[in-house]
């Protein structure tokens, strides 16, 4: 085999992967303005046949006062000798910049796309989730790479998540501790994005691998997710006219992408694509919980349980069947035990890996 590694271009993608232009975008992703990275392709004759970004996100670093990079948008065919170059290519690259180690997958951080399938593979990736093929695992693995951390992502049913002691419970709670619950208003929608970004980096400041969005990045992040959000299905908490906690989620709009024609590979998809989700949105039933929070004086109340129950309540009225929420962090027992009270089932495992370099 003739194969080499190089430093790539960036806006090499397959024909199902445009939506990855804007992300690695690094004159349009606002990410890039405190991150370094560098991006390498192995080559068969011309044919690329594997892929891998090196990251070096300065915000981490300050954040969390260390030096550790990040691997990314792992692509690679199924052959160890090609998976070892790509890895070797970006730790030099990140052991070159001085960071002592190396986590990933992030494509490219904590608030985008996280971590490695390595169970359920037998079912469609959501909105913004990952998916890979199994020998991923073994390909890392293999070179030197452990568990760092893994996601759950549970799946919940309309039809068994809502249970009458469910709801009693959780209304009891509502009164006793005076919170309202109430919906995104649609026609204030700046002032309401403001308000989730007011409370996100409160919120998530003590969870593993967070680090702060700037400005920029949520404003960026809200703009993508505006021409698909539902504002049903998104809800603040409030407490003597305070916003103490939101909760987001989002449809599934994969499944109208799959629903509708197959694109021929090697074919621009923007156009196929736009017309599957204009015309299959019934295709989707699913909805994927994607993030909710609570100040921290305000936890322990049931909040994040009288969001889950609305969510389903809403997603049911509006015809969706399930809902999937992720990612939930193995040791966060609170959001662990909050779907399990729902019957919810743990039917995906992501995971996030480190390597000393």
């Amino acid at each position: 085999m003739l194969w080499d590694i190089y430093a790539g271009d960036p806006k090499w993608v397959p024909p199902l992967e445009m939506d990855r232009m804007k992300l690695i975008d690094e004159q349009k992703n606002p990410f890039y303005k405190h991150a370094d990275v560098a991006w390498f392709l192995a080559e068969d004759n011309g044919k690329v046949i594997g892929r891998i970004a090196a990251i070096i996100n300065h915000n981490h670093n300050s954040f969390h006062n260390d030096k550790t990079g990040f691997f990314g948008f792992f692509e690679c065919i199924n052959d160890e000798i090609v998976a070892k170059k790509l890895f070797d290519a970006a730790e030099d690259f990140l052991r070159s910049k001085g960071m002592t180690e190396i986590m990933g997958p992030h494509n490219p951080s904590t608030n985008d796309e996280l971590g490695l399938l390595i169970d359920g593979f037998g079912r469609p990736p959501v909105l913004l989730m990952t998916y890979n093929p199994p020998y991923y695992i073994d390909l890392i693995e293999k070179n030197g790479y452990t568990k760092a951390k893994d996601l759950y992502a549970w799946l919940l049913s309309t039809d068994t998540s809502r249970s009458e002691k469910l709801v009693r419970v959780t209304e009891a709670m509502q009164v006793r501790a005076g919170i309202t619950i109430r919906p995104f208003n649609k026609k204030d929608f700046t002032n309401e994005v403001a308000r989730i970004k007011a409370l996100y980096n409160q919120v998530w400041e003590k969870n593993w691998g967070f680090v702060p969005m700037t400005d920029e990045e949520f404003d960026f992040l809200a703009g993508d997710l505006k021409q698909i959000y539902d504002s049903d299905l998104i809800f603040f908490a409030e407490k003597d006219n305070k916003t103490i906690g939101f909760a987001l989620s989002l449809p599934d709009v994969n499944q109208a992408f799959h629903a509708g024609p197959k694109i021929p590979c090697g074919m621009m998809n923007l156009p196929i694509a736009l017309w599957n989700l204009l015309t299959k949105k019934k295709a989707i039933d699913t909805v994927r919980i994607l993030t909710l929070g609570v100040l921290k004086e305000y936890r322990g109340r049931g909040i994040d349980a009288m969001f889950y129950r609305k969510t389903i309540e809403i997603a049911e009225k509006k015809g969706y069947k399930y809902g999937e929420a992720s990612w939930v962090l193995e040791d966060n027992e609170m959001m662990n035990r909050a779907v399990e009270m729902m019957n919810g089932e743990k039917y995906k495992t992501y995971r996030v890996y480190q390597k000393t370099l």
